[in-house]
């Protein structure tokens, strides 16, 4: 049970209220999980933090070096290892897939933060 319950982060509308285990707003509907006091591995707005292979936090705009050959459907020779890869854009992608981003000779795509490293 949460003894603070949180304004909502869409309206601000102090009014909020749990219900089961989410925290649900009155004003606009909206509804989150709350966080839980000293949870690990979420930024500030609350999102979930996204670290590279080795454990550095990565954010949007940063330049990442691929640490591993992936094969590339519909191309002969896939990305090798040591592909840098510039301004990338952090999302929630399907299957784990969170870091889109343009690759020189392959083109916009999505990777998983497991197979870089930061630059």
């Amino acid at each position: 049970m949460i003894e603070n319950i949180p304004p909502c982060p869409k309206c601000s509308c102090e009014y909020t209220y749990v219900m089961n285990a989410l925290v649900v707003c009155p004003e606009c509907n909206h509804e989150w999980a709350p966080a839980e006091p000293g949870a690990e591995g979420t930024d500030a707005a609350g999102k979930q933090a996204v670290k590279d292979s080795v454990g550095n936090p990565l954010q949007d705009g940063d330049t990442v070096v691929v640490v591993k050959a992936l094969k590339v459907k519909g191309s002969p020779s896939g990305i090798k290892a040591g592909t840098k890869v510039r301004n990338i854009r952090l999302v929630d992608g399907v299957d784990g897939h969170d870091i889109d981003c343009r690759i020189d000779g392959f083109g916009a795509m999505q990777l998983k933060s497991s197979v870089v490293k930061k630059a």
